[in-house]
Formats: structure tokens, sequence, C-alpha cells
């Protein structure tokens, strides 16, 4: 069965030659680069700083993973709310302090569950409770897509049609760029249509170190950001999950929890100390999986070292920088909806029976939860917490898959 499913997939990228090994790594490092960016210039950081450490993450993620988990480590979302509020009282290098520890925390669930097995992880993760969550992985990001193809509907329906008409229609190699496809046809009709800014471009250096800052540690800082890793760890899970129902493996037994926990950890806290955001796996890139069906995790290390380069060449990085966002948004409608797809997907292929009161309740509390907004404060003395979206979904959905009898 698997090999029936594998049988049209790149899991061997060298077979296919330099040229197409690059432009495949090319394809995921555009993926990338849109949200990437985002959360520097949302909180202050520097964006070369947060590019280049994206691509270290990645390659630190590969090599603590043996290289098996076809996964890009961009910038996290959810340490922004926190890192705001701490920059606003110590300063954003006390923020990033408190990342590092959040990623050290990492390190010791990853260790525990070495010690004690992860099967007693992955029990609580069956198919009625990891489908819905990959499918909210994904409708999550919707909202997200439409915004930015809101900017211009027109660019975005040009993109959505040429990844839609080369993924359908295409032959051999083309079939598997339809991303880079579709973002450099859509550009040149962007330029000739006066869309495109080239400021960023001409105002940027060719080549530039990034700003690094070390970070520094404060205990309240610390206390504000680092227990956001309780709700990220749970994230993580999901998103590993989502990459092999994407690429038919299962990573949580190989290579194992631990290992995909202890990358992202040292990832992200390599990248808080040199001054770069939290790391996370990217659901965008996931989708970009889905789509391409060129699952070869060199692919992933290839887009790793086009990011670092972007951190270390301006001038690259602003030209990518002047790609409107529209475009962006009209491929993101079909990435996204690949991720949920993939969530549905997973609910057939196990056969998880919806004649079932059981499963019906827990598909319709995770997909509620993890759309709705839903927030669960803990206060627990000074310390403030709050669990939200797909992990308080997630840990709604292991709860009542334990309490609710078959």
């Amino acid at each position: 069965m698997e090999a029936q499913k594998n049988l049209n997939a790149i899991t061997e990228v060298k077979e296919l030659g330099v040229p197409k090994m690059m432009t495949l790594g090319l394809q995921h490092a555009f993926t990338m680069f849109g949200a990437t960016v985002l959360v520097p210039i949302i909180t202050g950081l520097d964006i070369s700083v947060s590019l280049l450490l994206a691509g270290v993450g990645t390659l630190i993620f590969h090599f603590i993973t043996k290289g098996k988990v076809p996964a890009f480590l961009g910038s996290s979302f959810a340490f922004i709310a926190p890192m705001l509020a701490v920059a606003a009282s110590h300063g954003l290098e006390y923020a990033r302090g408190g990342i590092v520890v959040a990623g050290l925390i990492y390190l010791v669930l990853a260790g525990l569950m070495k010690i004690f097995g992860t099967d007693r992880v992955i029990k609580y993760f069956p198919p009625v409770v990891t489908g819905p969550i990959i499918i909210v992985i994904g409708l999550k990001l919707a909202p997200v897509a439409i915004d930015m193809a809101s900017a211009n509907w027109l660019l975005a329906l040009i993109a959505f049609s040429i990844v839609t008409i080369v993924s359908v229609f295409a032959k051999g190699f083309l079939k598997v760029i339809p991303v880079i496809i579709g973002l450099i046809g859509t550009y040149i009709i962007a330029i000739i249509m006066g869309e495109v800014d080239f400021t960023a471009v001409k105002d940027a250096e060719f080549i530039g170190i990034p700003a690094f800052e070390f970070a520094k540690f404060n205990l309240s800082a610390i206390l504000t950001v680092a227990p956001i890793a309780l709700a990220t760890m749970v994230e993580h899970v999901g998103d590993v999950i989502a990459i092999g129902a994407t690429v038919d493996k299962d990573f949580l037994e190989e290579p194992g929890l631990p290992r995909t926990l202890m990358g992202d950890g040292i990832a992200t806290a390599v990248s808080a100390f040199f001054g770069g955001p939290a790391n996370t796996t990217y659901s965008e890139n996931t989708g970009v999986l889905a789509l391409t069906r060129a699952w070869d995790p060199l692919i992933m290390r290839i887009a790793a070292v086009f990011a670092i380069v972007l951190g270390l060449i301006p001038k690259l990085g602003g030209l990518i920088s002047t790609i409107p966002v529209s475009i962006i948004g009209g491929i993101s409608i079909i990435l996204f909806g690949m991720i949920a797809s993939i969530g549905a997907r997973t609910l057939v292929e196990h056969k998880v029976d919806f004649n079932k009161s059981r499963n019906l309740i827990i598909t319709a509390t995770i997909v509620v939860l993890g759309l709705g907004g839903a927030t669960l404060p803990i206060n627990i003395g000074e310390i403030s917490v709050s669990i939200e979206g797909m992990a308080l979904a997630a840990i709604a959905g292991i709860f009542l898959n334990i309490v609710l009898p078959e």
C-alpha cells in the first residue's frame, strides 16, 4: 500500500540533477519567506538575522533528526504576544532570553520521553484525534491566505490559476514546481501592471553581516515567555503528525518524537540567543510537500542554505520582499487547503466511524476550539499562561479520547 502511495513521489532528489534540486529548494525558500520575515517586522527583530537563523535552525533540526523529516523551521507566531509584553517592560533582548528557556523546556520533555518511552505519548494521538488536528492546522491558516489575497484579487486569482493548471496538466519536472512557476509568472505580470515597488531592492546592500545580538535573562521575563512552550510543544506534535501524514511515514516512531522535539527546541534556543525569534515547523512548506510530492528532506536543507544566503545578501532578500503579498495569498489558498485535506484523508484512510457519538464529539470539539479562538487562562501565583488555538483543541481532543468509552 505504502509503495503504491510513494510511486509518484520524489524521494531521491539527487537523481534529478543539481539544477532541479536547487529549483525545488528555492521553491520552499519562497514559500517560507513571507511568514518568516513577518514575525521580525511585528516584533522589531532584525529580518536578516531571522532569515539566517531560520536556515541554521532548519539544518540543526535535520542533523538531530538524522535527516529524515522533510521540515523547514521558520519564525514562530506563538510567542509574539508575550514577546511584545516583555519588550515593553524589560527590552526585546530579555524576551529572547525567555524564548531560549522555552527551547530548553523542549529538551526536558524530549529527555523524559527518551527515558520513559514515547509509546505513552503516541497512544494519545489516534486518527480520530490527529485527523481533526491536521484539519485545524490548515483551516486556521485560511484567514491568513484570504487576507493576503484580498490585497489584489486579480493577482491572487492569476497565481492561483497558474499553480492549479501546472499541478494538474503539466508533465515531467514542471509538475513538481508549480509554486515557483506561479510566483515567477504572476510576478512578471505584476511588474507589467505596475504593482511592484523596487525601493527595498535599491536601498538594500549587496552583502552585509546581520546584526546579531545576545539574549539577556530575567526571571520575570522568563516566567512570562517560557511557559508558552507548553502550548507550542503540543503544536509541534500536531505538525510532525501532519508532515508524516503528508509523506506517508510515522515520524513519531522514526526518528522519534524525542529527536524532533530536541531539534525544534535547540533550533529555537540558538535562534533566540543570537537575536532571532522562536523557530517552528512550517505548515506552509508542508502544503508544498502535499502539492508537489517532492518528499526528499534534502530539498528542505537546500532551502535552509538559501535562507542563510538571503540573510547574508540583503539585496536578494529585498528582491523577494517586492513580491506582492496577494500573489502569496493566491498560492496559499491551495497550500493551506492541502493541509486540511490531508487531515480529512487521515480520517478516511483509517476508517474512523462517525456513526459513533464519541468520534463525532471528539472531532467537533477539536475543530470548534481550534478555529473558534478559545482561550484557557491559567494563573499560578505571578505566572500567567494562556493555552489557546490548536494547543487547547489538541489537549481537549486527547482528554475526550481518554475519558469517552469506545
